[in-house]
């Protein structure tokens, strides 16, 4: 009840455009969630199935009344209002790459509820990929509104909730372990409060770790593959779900991506859209956008070739994590546990500026305990805050520095003290008993 009442502040908040207590009411929710969280890795496996059951229901009808609380509220970003633009645009017969929203040539689309508030409307084409602009097509031809739009992103999430729920059926694991996803506060302000197409991607993505551990890696790598037409992100946990010397995987991943890509590829090299731009604004391209580069070069001057040593010791470490997730993969199971290592990885070493990102490892904590994800991604709203006012590198600290010593906890417990170890399923076994 305090989580949906949180929520309901914050759908209140939205309805009156104040996005700072927007931010506030989401880490008062995450400490709700923290509660919960410690709850479920306790007690939910050692619960009989009535109970099992009936703690399944309540965590569904929360999660769906906390949705449907942000759903009709104003989003907080504006992207989703590109996301009806686009297929608004596709509609018309237009490829979205061709031109910018305040082009003369798209201008009898204008209207006053979606284009007054289209983010880089004179400057920029859109950024998101082939998949992404499929569903937005589909979605608009169906409601062509903001709320429509959201509506269909809370019914990826459902997607994600089903396919979690049947890979923790198969690891005889207890479904409330689905509230590490369903009550956490960052995917239900951001995919029905705010309706970003994550939502989409991250349903597709735990998709494929379904059908992978089913062994069906032709579906799951074209799952993967339109995951990855969505956004990029879910191709870095692929070396988790092959299996060596397969071929079914990543041919069926590269073909569907590649075949999604076709029908706009009449724009040549602008099918990529805004994205190049879109690196250099973030500063992926000179060092100035990653967290760690930046905290260093407020203390010292570093050289002009640091730049590319971060990125290459960051594909070093992730081509090394690659590689320990297939020789770790077995042949009837996927490794989740090492998505997730590569998921946090890839975030970490990218460190984004936008808190929608880090809802990509929160699927995986149902299976995959950590304390300090669960705080890396209930503090993620905290990077709101530098969208409003200066001053990166602090609210930066402030998200990582607790995460990197929870982390470190996390290990020194796991390893050196405790009694109790978490297998690759999220199970906790007792490391003596053989």
């Amino acid at each position: 009840m305090l989580l949906l009442g949180l929520t309901g502040a914050g759908a209140l908040a939205l309805w009156h455009w104040q996005h700072d207590r927007v931010v506030w009411v989401m880490l008062a929710a995450g400490v709700v969630y923290a509660v919960a969280a410690w709850a479920v890795w306790r007690h939910a496996d050692a619960q009989d199935a009535a109970a099992q059951r009936r703690g399944l229901l309540l965590i569904l009808i929360a999660a769906g009344a906390a949705r449907c609380l942000l759903v009709a509220a104003p989003p907080v970003s504006t992207d989703i209002y590109r996301y009806v633009w686009d297929g608004r645009v596709q509609a018309a017969g237009i490829n979205p790459y061709r031109y910018r929203p305040a082009d003369e040539q798209v201008g009898f689309l204008r209207d006053a509820a979606v284009y007054p508030h289209i983010n880089r409307a004179a400057t920029a084409v859109t950024i998101y990929p082939p998949f992404a602009q499929m569903v937005f097509l589909g979605v608009t031809r169906i409601a062509d509104s903001v709320t429509g739009m959201k509506a269909a992103m809370v019914g990826f999430e459902a997607l994600t909730v089903a396919a979690l729920l049947a890979l923790l059926r198969s690891r005889g694991l207890s479904g409330n372990r689905v509230l590490l996803y369903a009550w956490h506060p960052l995917p239900a302000f951001e995919f029905a409060g705010s309706g970003h197409v994550d939502a989409l991607a991250i349903a597709l993505m735990v998709l494929a770790c379904w059908l992978a551990e089913r062994r069906r890696p032709l579906t799951a790598g074209a799952l993967l593959g339109a995951a990855t037409a969505v956004k990029f992100f879910p191709a870095v946990i692929a070396p988790a779900l092959y299996r060596r010397w397969g071929w079914r995987l990543p041919t069926a991943l590269l073909a569907v991506f590649i075949a999604l890509y076709l029908p706009y590829a009449g724009v040549g090299w602008r099918v990529l859209g805004f994205l190049p731009a879109y690196a250099q604004e973030e500063g992926l391209a000179n060092g100035n956008g990653y967290f760690i580069l930046n905290a260093l070069n407020a203390v010292i001057a570093l050289p002009p070739w640091i730049t590319a040593a971060y990125l290459l010791a960051g594909g070093l470490l992730l081509t090394r994590l690659s590689w320990a997730a297939v020789m770790r993969r077995r042949p009837d199971r996927i490794s989740l546990t090492s998505a997730l290592v590569l998921l946090t990885a890839f975030t970490v070493w990218v460190s984004p500026h936008l808190a929608w990102y880090f809802t990509w490892i929160i699927p995986f904590l149902c299976f995959t305990p950590s304390w300090a994800l669960v705080y890396l991604s209930a503090a993620a709203p905290l990077l709101y805050a530098i969208i409003w006012a200066p001053g990166d590198v602090p609210l930066h600290a402030a998200l990582y520095g607790p995460f990197a010593g929870l982390l470190a906890l996390d290990w020194w417990s796991g390893s050196r003290r405790s009694p109790l170890e978490f297998s690759d399923d999220g199970s906790l076994r007792s490391r003596h008993a053989g």
